[in-house]
């Protein structure tokens, strides 16, 4: 027999394998048709802001802050903190997940792709999947953020993704990229 359960004459699993993982499913069925259970334990429920840990510049690969907030239970959302000083801005990335951006202190604007917005307290920015982006802070007061990802849903299904083009612009980055395109026909 192999190590997946199956013989190696006939390539079927034995009898046994195939009654455990049928009994494995038929578990995992009769959890999903029962599934209010209320005794869920208090861990996690209220994570406080001063539990995150931060990660500076020489992490985050730019000159903000990233607080992460590891005691939150959350299954497919991811929820950091966030902040850029006066000035200052975050490096240009893009990332397959999804997020948004809540200002909690503070002013500035984002490149989305082609775009540029302008944000200040209260407000929410969204960021689409795989669209380079960058936010920039253009006030007097270091901006904070809440930031809310579902990158653990995507980490779950193995199909998660970041990438960073480093402390540039959108527009100088389009326009390298197009020169490279435009260089390569030649």
């Amino acid at each position: 027999m192999d190590g997946a359960g199956k013989t190696a004459r006939d390539g079927k699993q034995a009898p046994a394998e195939r009654e455990a993982k049928l009994a494995a499913f038929m578990a995992q069925l009769k959890k999903l048709k029962n599934r209010d259970r209320q005794d869920i334990g208090a861990e996690g429920l209220v994570v406080h802001s001063e539990d995150a840990i931060w990660l500076d510049a020489s992490v985050t690969g730019n000159p903000s802050e990233i607080g992460v907030l590891l005691d939150i239970p959350a299954r497919t959302m991811e929820f950091y903190l966030q902040r850029i000083p006066v000035g200052a801005a975050t490096d240009l990335q893009r990332h397959v997940h999804e997020s948004v951006h809540f200002v909690l202190e503070g002013e500035g604007y984002s490149e989305i792709g082609d775009q540029v917005v302008r944000w200040k307290k209260g407000d929410f920015v969204y960021t689409p999947p795989w669209i380079w982006h960058r936010h920039y802070n253009t006030g007097t007061v270091t901006v904070e953020m809440l930031l809310i990802e579902n990158s653990r849903l995507l980490e779950a299904l193995d199909a998660n993704r970041r990438e960073s083009a480093g402390l540039i612009d959108y527009r100088t980055w389009a326009n390298q990229k197009r020169e490279e395109e435009e260089g390569g026909r030649r």
